[in-house]
C-alpha cells in the first residue's frame, strides 16, 4: 500500500508538471488550430532563466523561489509573444503546413541557439526552494514534490480564472469560437493571439523551473521528452480543451510512474506514444473532447 501511495505521488507530481507544459499546447490549438512545436523550447528556457536567477538569490528560501520562478515566467511570456509576433503572425491565414514547418524550426533555433550559447553540458539546478524529505509511515514525501502539486493547481485554477472570469478571458474564448464574427464586434485579434501565447509560455516556464527541482539537472535539450508527452496528454485530453489538457497530463504522468515500478520499466518513455496511438484509434477527439464537423 505505501508503494502504491509512493508511486501515486510521484505520478501526480510528474503528472502536474506536464499539465502545465500541455496547456500552453491547447490554449494556442484552440485559437489558432496549430500546434506549437516550439513550446517545449520555452520550457526549456524557463528552467535556464530560473537557474540564473537561482545563482543570484539565496538558496533554499520562499521568496528567493518566487523570484526565480516570477523571472522566468516573465523572460518566457515575453519570448513567447516575440515568436508570436515575428514567426507566426506574419503567416497567418496561410497554409496550416507553413506555419507547422516554422514551428518545428523554431524550436531547433531555441535548441541550438541553447547549445552555442549556453553549451550543451547539463548543469546542475540549484535548490531555490526550501528542500525537506518527511517520513508519514513507509511513505517518504518531498517538499519539492507537494510544491510541484500544489504552484502547478494554483496556476491552473488562476487560468480557468482568467479565461472564464476576465475581459480577456471571454475574448479567448470568442476567438477560439469563431475568429472573424469576434473581430467583427471589436475584438482585437492580434492582442488575444499575443496574450495567449505569452500566458502559455509563462506556463510552461513555471513546469520548466518545477521539472528541474525534482530532475536537477538541465541542458539545451532538456525539453524535448516533456515536450512531446506533455503534447500527448494535450491530445490525450482533448486538444483545445484546457481541463482535458489538465486531466491528460495527470493521467499520463501516474501511467508512466506506475510503469517505471513495473517490470515494464524500460518501456516507459514508450507508453507515451502508446497511448497516442490508442486515443487516434479509438477517441481521435481526445477524452474531454468534441467532435466537430468542418467544412471543406
Amino acid at each position: 500500500m505505501t508503494e502504491f501511495l509512493q508511486q501515486l505521488l510521484n505520478g501526480l507530481s510528474l503528472g502536474a508538471i506536464y499539465a502545465l507544459i500541455a496547456l500552453g499546447y491547447t490554449m494556442v490549438y484552440g485559437i489558432l488550430r496549430f500546434i506549437n512545436f516550439a513550446h517545449s523550447d520555452v520550457f526549456m528556457v524557463g528552467a535556464f532563466i530560473g537557474y540564473f536567477v537561482g545563482e543570484h538569490v539565496p538558496e533554499g528560501t520562499v521568496w528567493g523561489g518566487l523570484c526565480a520562478l516570477s523571472a522566468a515566467m516573465l523572460g518566457c511570456a515575453v519570448l513567447g509573444i516575440l515568436i508570436e509576433r515575428f514567426a507566426y503572425r506574419p503567416l497567418r491565414g496561410g497554409p496550416t503546413l507553413n506555419v507547422l514547418i516554422t514551428a518545428i524550426g523554431v524550436s531547433l533555433f531555441l535548441e541550438y541557439t541553447g547549445q552555442l550559447v549556453l553549451g550543451a553540458t547539463p548543469r546542475s539546478f540549484p535548490q531555490i526552494f526550501p528542500a525537506k524529505a518527511i517520513a508519514v509511515g513507509g511513505l517518504i514525501i518531498s517538499t519539492s514534490q507537494v510544491l510541484v502539486i500544489v504552484v502547478a493547481a494554483a496556476l491552473m485554477v488562476a487560468l480557468q480564472l482568467v479565461v472564464h472570469r476576465t475581459k480577456i478571458g471571454m475574448a479567448m474564448r470568442a476567438v477560439a469560437l469563431n475568429p472573424k464574427a469576434a473581430q467583427l464586434v471589436g475584438v482585437n485579434i492580434d492582442v488575444v493571439i499575443s496574450f495567449t501565447f505569452g500566458l502559455g509560455s509563462a506556463l510552461a516556464a513555471a513546469g520548466g523551473v518545477l521539472y528541474a527541482l525534482n530532475y536537477p539537472s538541465i541542458d539545451p535539450l532538456m525539453g524535448v521528452a516533456p515536450g512531446l508527452k506533455a503534447f500527448v496528454a494535450a491530445v490525450l485530453g482533448g486538444i483545445g480543451n484546457i481541463p482535458g489538457a489538465a486531466l491528460g497530463a495527470l493521467i499520463l504522468g501516474m501511467t508512466e510512474t506506475f510503469v517505471d515500478g513495473s517490470r515494464w520499466s524500460t518501456y516507459k518513455d514508450g507508453i507515451a506514444f502508446a497511448v497516442l496511438i490508442g486515443i487516434l484509434l479509438f477517441r481521435p477527439a481526445g477524452l474531454l473532447g468534441r467532435y466537430i464537423a468542418e467544412k471543406v
